[in-house]
Parts: C-alpha cells; structure tokens; sequence
C-alpha cells in the first residue's frame, strides 16, 4: 500500500498528515517556522522533525517509510536559487515533490481544481491557477509587500504606538496597551524591533482587531486601511479570470466583516486545507 505524506512549512508554523491511499489519517506532526529565511539547516531539520512525528505515530518501520510519497509547500520557496537547494536536501521518502506553501493552499482550496485564493496570516499573498497555469499576486515579503496582512496590522500598530509616545498623535487603549508591554519606553520598544521577525509583527493583529471592534480611533484606521488592501486583492483576482476565490489564513475569518458586502459576495468556501494540498501534490 502507497502511503502519501503533505508538508505544509509556514512563515509561523509547520504542519504534517500522513495518510493511506483511501485518505485515512495515520499520522500528523506540528513543528515551528520552516521558511526559507531560517537557513536551510533549520528547514531541513523542522522539516525532517515534523514527516518523523507523523511517522512515529503511524508506526512505521524503515521498509514503509522508504516507499512513501510525500509532497512539501515551503514558504519562500520561490525566491531566488531556493528551490535547487531544497531539493539537494536528503529526505528518507521514495520521492518528494516541492512547490509553495501558497501552491498547496490553493490546491487544498480547489481540491486540485481551478481557482484563487488569497492568504492572510503572517504575510498575504494572491494564487490564481488556470489549468497548467499558476500565477501569484503580491507577496514578495515583508515589509515591503504582504498588504493587509498581521503582520503589516502589527507594524502599523507598532507605528502607531510610537508616534502616540512622543506626541505626535493621541494615544488611545490600542496605543496604550502596546505601550505597556514595554514599560511605555521607547528604548525597549527600539530594542525589540532589532530582532523583531514578521511574525512578532503579526502577533499584535488580534489586538488590532480586539480594539478595532470596540471602536478606537487607531485600530479602526488601521484595519480599515487593510480592509482597502484586501478589496483591491480581490478584485484583482477576479478580473485576472479566477473563476472563484477563497479567503484563507489566520486573519482570514476576522478581516471579512470589514470588507464591503459586494466584495465579500464573491469569496467562497475552501473544499480543503493546505494539507489537503501537499497530499494532491504528493499522489
């Protein structure tokens, strides 16, 4: 019996399900980072870390785990000389094929199908397949892309929250409430900063969106401004020939209120997850 494994190595997580040919779950793993700005020792080893863990539960011996097919959507993937290097790494599978985490996702979505689907998490991006033919719509990586996304709320927020310290706007319970974490200092909001990762800009979006729903000034300017972003994400989709677009990401469900009704009409629900993806990419 061929067993498939799907790899979904996000810019905040990684996941893993292994399954058999009926589509039985046998296995699963959950990992940190894997995208291609860790380095490629880190990815490997998250990598490897997660298959073993959906391995190790399904019980596999060394004989099984040798015949598996496994399919991997990695973030970051396609910058540039990235894919030859992932694909020199050593994995114990009988073959392994590798595309984006976004690939995946909209593989999942679509169950395979055509479509597009734009992702709001740690950064954005729009996937438009037609057929053989796949294209993306921004993404190109944070900050100078991922419109819309956490962790463009949290740098904003972050902004926001500076500016309203030294005067140059009125703080308000958002502003204030990032402020605290660091003792209102500039100094240790600036140190923060320096290791900062987009992920920890993201990690401040469900409190945009917390102070957004009660009403403060900050927060709804910020969030309606992402808001915008995500419209012009859509409709750029649509008229680029999707014949459906899906919503997808951590921010996904959160950000839909905020859109206009006719906008929001058009979106529709995914048929599967990311993983779902790796494995049609597997099989």
């Amino acid at each position: 019996m061929t067993l498939f494994l799907g790899i979904d190595a996000g810019g905040t997580s990684s996941k893993s399900r292994l399954t058999d040919e009926q589509g039985n779950v046998l296995g699963s793993g959950k990992g940190g980072p894997a995208n291609t700005r860790i380095g490629l020792d880190a990815l490997h080893e998250t990598l490897l870390d997660v298959s073993m863990q959906a391995v190790k539960e399904a019980g596999l011996n060394e004989t099984e785990v040798s015949e598996i097919k496994c399919g991997m959507g990695i973030a970051g993937i396609n910058r540039m000389g990235m894919k030859p290097q992932i694909q020199a790494l050593d994995f114990p599978f009988a073959n392994v094929q590798y595309t984006s985490d976004a690939m995946i996702a909209n593989l999942g979505a679509h169950m395979g199908g055509d479509g597009a689907i734009l992702i709001l998490g740690t950064g954005s991006v729009g996937l438009v397949k037609r057929g053989e033919d796949s294209f993306s719509i921004g993404g190109y990586g944070f900050p100078i892309s991922d419109e819309g996304s956490g962790a463009a709320l949290g740098l904003s927020a972050i902004r926001h929250a500076l500016r309203a310290l030294d005067g140059r706007t009125r703080p308000t319970p958002l502003s204030q409430a990032i402020t605290k974490q660091y003792d209102h200092a500039i100094p240790r909001i600036i140190a923060w900063m320096d290791d900062a990762a987009p992920g920890d800009y993201a990690a401040f979006a469900p409190l945009v969106m917390d102070y957004a729903d009660n009403g403060d000034e900050i927060a709804l300017s910020i969030v309606r401004d992402a808001a915008l972003h995500v419209e012009r994400f859509i409709e750029t989709i649509i008229s680029r020939g999707a014949p459906r677009c899906v919503l997808m990401g951590g921010i996904a469900e959160r950000m839909k209120p905020w859109l206009r009704v006719r906008i929001a009409a058009q979106l529709q629900d995914a048929e599967g997850d990311a993983l779902d993806g790796a494995l049609i990419l597997a099989g």
